[in-house]
């Protein structure tokens, strides 16, 4: 009878493994072995070893699109989660209508990214300029995603109105987690709001915490919908991530092999990112 359980389990498992191993392992595993290649992602090719590797640490596009990639990241982490936690910590009082409240706060996460990036290209491009040029406000005339100073922070927008969503669920579920007495005892001992959040609230949810950053962060660092959506990397290349550069030097530029080379390191990098910020959030958490 258990051998019979165990086949069956087996086979109920296999079909999801084998999928996952053909969709997702041998195309990852693919990628390192053109890696190591010259292939353009047509005809033949050959080995080269390391040449790729270092040609990535020596081209001035990699950097830019780095620094755009970590600008636009750490700033929209840091946004999502003080307004996700202000939302949350807003909903979870006792106000009228806070669940009708929590669907839609919860809206924005479910719609697509390229819908919702191609409609508020729209906003900053057509809407806010014409009202903007109606009510002389010259600062705002002309397209923020036109300016290649101002064009990252149209994304950062876009996408910190986007996450914020999935960021305030977790809080929420987080703050359900607080016992009730402990704010009861706290107003006995006369304790203030901030008191209460920041030696009550904040530690008890800590862990959810440490989940919203690194998942933002990780997010973030990936970003392409966003951008495809709003400016295309442009203008110029003042919006080209990591994510876009790898998908257009790859697939469209005849750098198969070199890009590949450039997702692995970037793969690297964000596993880097993401295990230095859980130790570092997690000792935090040990602290409180």
């Amino acid at each position: 009878m258990k051998t019979l359980k165990s086949n069956a389990y087996l086979f109920m498992v296999l079909p999801a493994v084998l999928l996952f191993f053909f969709f997702h392992t041998f195309p990852a595993l693919q990628g390192i072995f053109y890696s190591f290649t010259n292939a353009r992602g047509y005809g033949s090719w050959d080995f080269i070893g390391l040449q790729n590797y270092f040609h990535v640490f020596q081209d001035t596009r990699v950097r830019d699109a780095y620094t755009f990639t970590f600008k636009f990241a750490i700033v929209s982490t840091i946004l999502v989660n003080i307004f996700s936690l202000i939302i949350a910590l807003g909903l979870n009082a006792k106000i009228k209508f806070h669940k009708t409240l929590r669907g839609l706060y919860f809206m924005p996460n479910i719609l697509s990214i390229l819908i919702v990036a191609f409609i508020f290209n729209y906003i900053f491009s057509v809407f806010i300029p014409t009202i903007a040029s109606e009510a002389g406000i010259e600062a705002l005339s002309i397209s923020i995603l036109g300016r290649t100073d101002l064009a990252w922070v149209g994304v950062v927008v876009v996408a910190v109105w986007q996450a914020t969503a999935f960021n305030t669920i977790l809080y929420l579920a987080g703050l359900a987690t607080i016992d009730q007495g402990l704010y009861e005892a706290s107003n006995l001992d006369g304790a203030n709001k901030w008191q209460e959040f920041w030696k009550i609230t904040f530690p008890l949810i800590a862990p959810f915490f440490t989940i919203n950053m690194v998942l933002a962060m990780k997010n973030f660092l990936m970003v392409f919908d966003h951008i495809i959506g709003l400016t295309g990397g442009g203008p110029g290349r003042a919006t080209e991530s990591i994510s876009i550069l790898i998908y257009r030097g790859g697939f469209q530029g005849g750098e198969f092999a070199y890009q590949s080379a450039n997702a692995v390191l970037y793969f690297i990098v964000i596993l880097a990112v993401s295990i230095f910020q859980i130790r570092t959030l997690q000792k935090r958490e040990v602290e409180m």
